[in-house]
């Protein structure tokens, strides 16, 4: 076995969006996902909705070697991985001074939430365009706004949980955000109602989106088309 690699606080996290074939082996799927979770890997299965995947597993480990495995064991089954994102659990440096069971739910999250099951995921970054580079503003201004973007934001506690990840330097995005919601169009509400914050209207860029609904691993495999 390879020398555990982690990182130095929180969890390191890959979403995996895979393609089901009807030659795909659900035992084979069931096995990989129980191997993990045996292993201390958390694994939140996704029915996805439309063209861009079938199935999306994301999945959390303290050891990256863990994740990998997973991903290696589930592409064994005949699931076309089709995309991926890596990023880690992070206290953003402007939430500095956290309690600590709110800074610890942040590093150590434990998913999927109770009474969630819509879900949806995507990448972002700040602009670093003339007249608009989030990199160039002074720290207490960028606090600000973040503090107002996360106003916003609590506005909804309760109704969704949103995840935010960091990617600097490890993909495409800055953030991957994963949000969890009692209601589909919760996470339309949460997103739209966000847009309005200055963080967002001048500075975010966004990637693609995913949407689906998480379910027990033997719920997603049945709407995919995997039958037992």
């Amino acid at each position: 076995m390879a020398e555990p690699l982690v990182p130095s606080t929180g969890l390191a996290v890959v979403h995996l969006f895979l393609r089901v074939p009807p030659t795909a082996d659900r035992a084979g799927i069931e096995a990989a996902v129980k191997a993990a979770e045996a292993d201390g890997v958390q694994v939140v299965p996704v029915a996805v909705l439309g063209h861009k995947a079938d199935l999306a597993l994301m999945a959390l480990a303290e050891d990256v070697w863990r994740l990998r495995t997973l991903q290696t064991a589930v592409v064994a089954t005949g699931l076309e991985l089709v995309d991926s994102y890596v990023s880690f659990t992070e206290l953003s440096e402007y939430a500095q001074g956290l309690p600590e069971a709110m800074a610890s739910a942040r590093l150590n999250p434990v998913l999927p939430p109770e009474g969630k099951p819509a879900w949806c995921f995507y990448p972002m970054s700040k602009r670093r365009d003339p007249g608009q580079n989030w990199y160039a503003l002074p720290y207490d201004d960028r606090k600000a706004l973040m503090h107002e973007h996360g106003a916003s934001g609590r506005k909804f506690a309760g109704r969704v949980l949103q995840v935010v990840t960091g990617s600097t330097g490890v993909d495409d995005f800055e953030w991957g955000v994963t949000l969890f919601a009692q209601k589909p169009d919760d996470l339309k509400e949460v997103v739209y109602t966000m847009r309005f914050d200055t963080a967002s209207t001048e500075y975010a860029e966004f990637g693609p989106f995913v949407t689906g609904a998480v379910g027990t691993l033997g719920e997603v495999l049945d709407a995919v088309g995997l039958t037992a």
